[in-house]
């Protein structure tokens, strides 16, 4: 049996990204599979689960997944699993543009 040891230079470890500057200021969160959160960054862990307070829900279309209803759905607070994750980015300083692929 082979025992390992661990100094305590190692035993902290850092996350996959840190989002250490975005604490407390609302951030977009877009999930696998399409989904759209927004809402104020509570906490973290190193796998990246994010807490969300005040959480809302941009509605996808049902005939369209790429397109958002212009609907919301209030959620309160959330934890989102880092797993399902594609992006955080902040409200502050964002801006929606048209879908260059989308046809007319």
């Amino acid at each position: 049996m082979t025992s390992v040891s661990h100094s305590s230079s190692t035993s902290a470890r850092s996350g996959a990204i840190d989002v250490s500057k975005y604490l407390d200021v609302k951030v977009y969160v877009k999930l696998l599979g399409g989904r759209q959160i927004s809402g104020v960054l509570k906490g973290w862990d190193p796998l990246v689960n994010l807490v969300l307070d005040e959480a809302v829900e941009q509605l996808r279309d049902p005939d369209d997944p790429y397109r958002t209803t212009g609907k919301e759905r209030k959620l309160g607070l959330v934890v989102i699993r880092g797993t399902c994750l594609v992006s955080v980015f902040p409200v502050e300083g964002a801006e929606e543009i048209d879908n260059p692929f989308e046809t007319a």
